[in-house]
C-alpha cells in the first residue's frame, strides 16, 4: 500500500498525508483523483481515530490540505464524497462550508455492495482567504475568542495566485 500511495504521489495523482496530534497517530487525509488539464480537481478522503474525534483535528487537517492543494498544487476544485449515513464525516464539511451538491447512487462498492454518497465540493474562487482562515474564524465565533491568524477586516492575507507546476 505504501508503495501504490507513493508511486501515485510521484506521479501528481495523489497526496498522501499522515495526521498526527500530540505526538501520535491520529488519522489519515488523502487528495487522490488529482485531474490536471481543464478540469484541475481532486477529492478527499480522511479517517480519524475515534480517541481525537470532536477536537477539531480532522476539519483543521482538511482545511490545511484544501489550501495546499489550492495555493500551492494550483488545484481550483476539490470534492469529498461521504455515506449519506455518515454524521460524523458530514459534520466535518459542514463545519468547513463545504456546498453539497448533491447524490451519487451506487458511487462506491464498500462492504461487498455499491454504496450512495453526497458529494460536496469547494472551489479556489470561494477561498481568497484560505480555508483554514475561514475554519479559524468559525470556531472563534463559537467561542468568542480570536482564532489562530485572525485578521483585522480587509486585510490581506499577503498570499499570492496559487501556481500549477503542471502547467
Amino acid at each position: 500500500m505504501v508503495r501504490h500511495l507513493r508511486g501515485e504521489a510521484g506521479a501528481g495523482r495523489m497526496l498522501p498525508f499522515v495526521i498526527e496530534y500530540r505526538g501520535r497517530l491520529a488519522g489519515q487525509l488523502t487528495v487522490a483523483g488529482i485531474t490536471w488539464g481543464s478540469m484541475c480537481s481532486g477529492h478527499i478522503g480522511y479517517w480519524v481515530d475515534e480517541a481525537v474525534a470532536g477536537r477539531g483535528v480532522m476539519p483543521t487537517a482538511v482545511a490545511l490540505a484544501v489550501d495546499h492543494c489550492f495555493r500551492t498544487v494550483g488545484l481550483h476544485r476539490i470534492e469529498v464524497c461521504i455515506r449519506p449515513e455518515n454524521g460524523p464525516s458530514r459534520r466535518v464539511v459542514e463545519k468547513l462550508g463545504f456546498r453539497e451538491e448533491g447524490l451519487r447512487p451506487r458511487y462506491l462498492h464498500i462492504d461487498g455492495a455499491w454504496r450512495d454518497h453526497l458529494v460536496f465540493a469547494l472551489t479556489a474562487e470561494e477561498l481568497p482567504d484560505g480555508l483554514l482562515a475561514r475554519w479559524h474564524r468559525a470556531r472563534s465565533q463559537q467561542t468568542g475568542a480570536p482564532g489562530p491568524g485572525s485578521r483585522a477586516p480587509g486585510s490581506s492575507s499577503g498570499r499570492g495566485k496559487p501556481v500549477n507546476p503542471r502547467k
